[in-house]
């Protein structure tokens, strides 16, 4: 089961018809007086009275659900939607994109939750994550009740619920804003991936505000081309609107970084009114008199509201912008900078982001997310502004993705590293030593020796013999999973944390020197 009705709508259950008048172009075969029980996408999840909704497929990312109606029916599903004809002995529901309709549905099932709490959406290439923690733990201190959607998980109250994707497919994203509501949330913050948006899982959702953290290359195997990345990013930022109002609770923000050229565009696509953060060019917010240490970072922040001194117990120059992001946000509903000092002081990790494997050794050894060039150079550019020893990186690209990206990544790991180690990253289904390979490439074009990188195909080696090579003062960026706990190879999901690795291997070491 996918979405259970019911939750939403009492134990009455809900009839067909009631959501084909929703759909204004559809074409109906079949009875519509029958009991819709729930909602699902996957023909292996489906339970009896469900509607199934045929997605079309995704190359390298999800089949066509059209292939899957007679498993979808033999399982239970009460009726289709789909974009073309089949033939079903259940209710089918032709549509121009099942998308869309799914979309529709979803809000309509769970009652429209996002104009009943404040709904902010964060995208850009990197950043979303980071950015939407200092956002909640803002927000917290203001003494507003949050929930967090993202690629962590899916906070609503004290839980936290895994998630398999960053922006949820619209019956579950729908169904959660729904608890979120029912548990007196104020805020949802959610990240807003460029796949979502354009994939249609937002559609629906009313956006107070739309934060951008920055635009550089990544996913260009889906999206072809930067500009269809860009227009796609887009939609969060028109999807604001083209209204005003007296109303302070119903005001649309987009909060955009002027140190970041994508901006302009962003901001000729939104009626919104726009706050800019930065640190180099003219902007709403700006930072200054940033200090950048191993433990953390200090800075002065300028703005519209006041000027004040803030304390970050994150690391580089990125997080600087990252709390810009947040500071702008909070401010654009007027809460007051002495506690967005409070919030963003109180933040201490983000869960593989710059996070600290610590298990008393001499030496520093970091998990980070950065699985782009922008995001690797970011990283290590701010291990460089405070490294006493030795860097040593480990990292790898992924499988059946964007391959013009591994070059340039080698090129920025040799760029800041005293060692690199290039290993596997969630090969899928492609040969992991071509991956290596095309990495190594952009090592040769940076001039790196021989002697300055090793290649080590399995992962736990690779951060095994990192460790191994640390001595005091050193620092190790093991990049590329960050809080991710699986490495997938062709079909299959293997369990594999980093930050566990690291610690086993930490430990050996430890113990070895003992003896």
């Amino acid at each position: 089961m996918d979405v259970n009705i019911a939750a939403a709508k009492g134990e009455r259950g809900l009839k067909l018809r009631e959501l084909v008048d929703l759909l204004t172009m559809a074409q109906v075969r079949g009875e519509l007086d029958v009991e819709i029980t729930g909602i699902s996408i996957h023909s292996q999840q489906v339970e009896s009275g469900e509607l199934f909704v045929c997605i079309p497929g995704t190359p390298g990312l999800q089949k066509d659900r059209h292939l899957f109606i007679n498993e979808a029916i033999a399982a239970g599903a009460a009726a289709l939607i789909v974009e073309r004809d089949v033939t079903a002995n259940v209710p089918v529901i032709q549509v121009p994109s099942a998308r869309y309709a799914l979309a529709i549905l979803a809000a309509h099932l769970y009652g429209y939750p996002s104009r009943e709490l404040h709904l902010i959406g964060v995208t850009g290439t990197n950043g979303k994550t980071t950015t939407s923690h200092m956002i909640d733990k803002i927000l917290a201190h203001a003494g507003y009740r949050t929930g967090l959607m993202g690629n962590i998980g899916t906070k609503i109250g004290r839980e936290l619920l895994h998630t398999d994707i960053n922006t949820q497919p619209p019956h579950r994203l729908q169904a959660n804003l729904r608890k979120m509501k029912d548990l007196s949330t104020d805020y949802c913050v959610m990240e807003v991936t460029s796949q979502g948006l354009h994939m249609g899982r937002v559609l629906g959702c009313d956006y107070r505000i739309a934060v951008l953290t920055n635009v550089t290359q990544d996913h260009l195997d889906y999206h072809g081309t930067m500009e269809n990345y860009m227009a796609a990013k887009g939609l969060l930022f028109s999807g604001l609107g083209n209204s005003f109002s007296p109303d302070r609770a119903r005001r649309k923000f987009a909060i955009l970084n002027a140190d970041d050229d994508a901006s302009a565009y962003f901001r000729d696509l939104t009626s919104a009114q726009v706050i800019t953060y930065g640190i180099h060019k003219a902007a709403d917010v700006r930072a200054a008199e940033i200090q950048l240490t191993s433990r953390g970072t200090t800075f002065m922040v300028h703005s519209f509201a006041g000027t004040m001194a803030m304390e970050l117990k994150l690391v580089g120059m990125f997080n600087v912008y990252n709390a810009l992001a947040a500071i702008s946000t909070a401010l654009a509903e007027r809460i007051p900078l002495d506690v967005n000092r409070q919030g963003l002081a109180d933040l201490t990790s983000v869960p593989g982001r710059m996070e600290v494997i610590d298990e008393g050794q001499e030496f520093l050894v970091l998990a980070d997310y950065a699985h782009t060039p922008d995001g690797l150079d970011k990283a290590l550019a701010a291990l460089r502004e405070f490294a006493e020893g030795k860097i040593i990186t480990v990292f790898g690209c992924g499988g059946d993705r964007d391959r013009t990206k591994r070059p340039l990544m080698g090129q920025l790991a040799a760029k800041y590293s005293d060692v690199v180690i290039i290993t596997s990253d969630n090969p899928r289904s492609e040969d992991p030593v071509r991956i290596l390979k095309d990495i190594e490439r952009g090592l040769h074009e940076h001039g790196a020796c021989e002697a300055a990188y090793v290649l080590i195909e399995d992962r736990r080696q690779a951060i095994v013999r990192a460790i191994e090579m640390a001595g005091p003062g050193d620092i190790v960026l093991i990049a590329g999973k960050g809080h991710e706990t699986y490495q997938l190879i062709n079909d299959c999901a293997l369990h594999f944390d980093d930050r566990e690795e690291a610690r086993e291997a930490i430990r050996q070491k430890m113990m070895a020197g003992r003896q």
